[in-house]
């Protein structure tokens, strides 16, 4: 129900889908950038329900108690479980937790926001490459261009043995995107 109040929201609001969806969309880590406004869930959500992606986000496992249960589930979140699986081994990482989900679901596209938040940042996070190395899964590029009022998934990259390498290729995508507040973003200073 909240994905489709959003769609709604979206095309009220004029927005409209890039028709061309590389066909790993189903399982993979998403990119959604840039992050730069509390509008950006809303248009993504709006987006990818348009585009008939079941884009899912991830969210420590403690936000899946209730109330929360009840905005979180259907948002699209799915819970993070860093628990060790047996007593005496290793609390795993974010990236091997992450990773770990690609294993429990054959349909799986997680939307992550390298930047981390919507202030500012210089330099990425740059966990969901990881992620998406050690899942076996490609990174697609999902965007939010405000000057075209678009939604869409623009490229699709599959890890190399090169981190630097496809974080130039990210950034040189990125560069051709507005986002809702210009100020609030950049690349990654390392990778342009």
């Amino acid at each position: 129900m909240f994905r489709f109040l959003f769609y709604l929201l979206y095309k009220l609001m004029g927005w409209k889908m890039n028709p061309a969806i590389p066909k790993e969309v189903g399982r993979c880590v998403m990119i959604a950038a840039p992050h730069t406004s509390n509008w950006d869930l809303v248009h993504m959500m709006g987006g990818y329900y348009d585009m008939k992606i079941p884009i899912r986000f991830t969210i420590k496992k403690e936000w899946f108690r209730f109330p929360f249960s009840l905005i979180m589930g259907p948002l699209g979140g799915i819970a993070i479980d860093r628990t060790p699986k047996n007593p005496g081994d290793a609390r795993p990482s974010t990236v091997e937790a992450m990773a770990n989900l690609f294993k429990e679901h054959e349909v799986l596209s997680v939307a992550v926001t390298p930047e981390g938040t919507r202030a500012l940042r210089t330099e990425w996070k740059t966990g969901f490459w990881h992620t998406a190395k050690l899942a076996g899964v490609p990174i697609c590029l999902g965007y939010l261009d405000y000057k075209k009022k678009e939604a869409g998934v623009g490229k699709t990259i599959w890890p190399s043995d090169d981190l630097e390498k496809d974080m130039r290729e990210i950034m040189a995508f990125y560069k051709t995107i507005t986002p809702c507040h210009p100020e609030l973003f950049s690349l990654d200073k390392r990778y342009i």
